[in-house]
């Protein structure tokens, strides 16, 4: 009895150790590929924000892959997600393509926007807590404060863009949904290449930007998620508008106007 027990114990569990020893190798082989896919992916979103790819640029594979520093087959495989997410376009005889900006990308991205980001707020104003919203306040009143500071401070337009962009994206996270936050991120690369030509936060309108996004706080606090709406879309078309209707040249020439002359 107990020699019949004592292997049939004790070997099956290793037999399935070992089984499933391999399977876990094999899922590790499998999942490199996707591993550093996800990784050239997140490398190609960094370029976006540091403006190391431009919108409309042409760019092979192989400068791809020497400009994210990733395997050659880690960029093929990124490419097609890309392309999904209208990022980037193969254009015959000429390679690949970083999506343009024109009418139709900043319309349908502020489209997008404002569909997304009204369902986030409508929740969020019902499940932010009192201790965020504090939170969020302080941030932005930080920058206000920096940008009165009448002292040059070199981080503080960048400081204030990772602000604006995070109160969208929290909001957007806050929902619990990650096939809305997916698009949602996808959708803000569109944004932010659109940013890369038209900037959303130059000097002149870094005091106006942080007051929009304050008020909007104050609609939070109170619960009001109609004014919360009102306020919030008011904002994001504000940044639409501004693209669509003041030419390249007054944008750059803002770059010019130091911090201190914000008053």
């Amino acid at each position: 009895m107990p020699t019949a027990k004592i292997p049939a114990v004790k070997k099956a569990p290793h037999a399935g150790a070992s089984r499933a020893g391999g399977v876990q190798l094999a899922a590790v082989a499998v999942a490199e590929p996707v591993s550093q896919r996800a990784r050239a992916y997140d490398g190609f979103t960094r370029q976006i924000l540091s403006g190391g790819i431009r919108p409309g640029q042409f760019i092979s594979q192989r400068e791809l892959m020497l400009l994210l520093n990733m395997p050659l087959g880690a960029v093929r495989e990124m490419i097609p997600r890309l392309e999904a997410g209208g990022l980037i376009k193969t254009v015959p005889q000429r390679g690949l393509q970083i999506v343009p900006v024109d009418l139709k990308l900043i319309r349908n991205a502020f489209q997008v926007r404002h569909m997304i980001e009204r369902e986030a707020v409508l929740h969020f104003v019902q499940t932010a807590s009192t201790e965020e919203l504090d939170a969020i306040e302080a941030s932005h009143n930080n920058i206000l404060a920096r940008a009165s500071a009448q002292v040059y401070d070199e981080r503080l337009l960048e400081d204030a863009q990772a602000i604006d962009w995070g109160l969208h994206d929290r909001m957007v996270d806050a929902m619990g949904n990650d096939i809305v936050s997916d698009m949602y991120r996808v959708n803000s690369l569109r944004v932010r290449l659109i940013k890369l030509e038209h900037s959303v936060i130059t000097p002149t309108r870094l005091m106006p930007a942080m007051q929009e996004h304050l008020r909007f706080i104050a609609a939070l606090r109170q619960r009001d998620g109609a004014r919360a709406v009102e306020l919030l879309m008011a904002h994001i078309n504000s940044a639409r508008n501004r693209v669509l209707t003041e030419p390249m040249e007054q944008v750059r020439s803002e770059w010019t106007l130091p911090p201190v002359e914000l008053n």
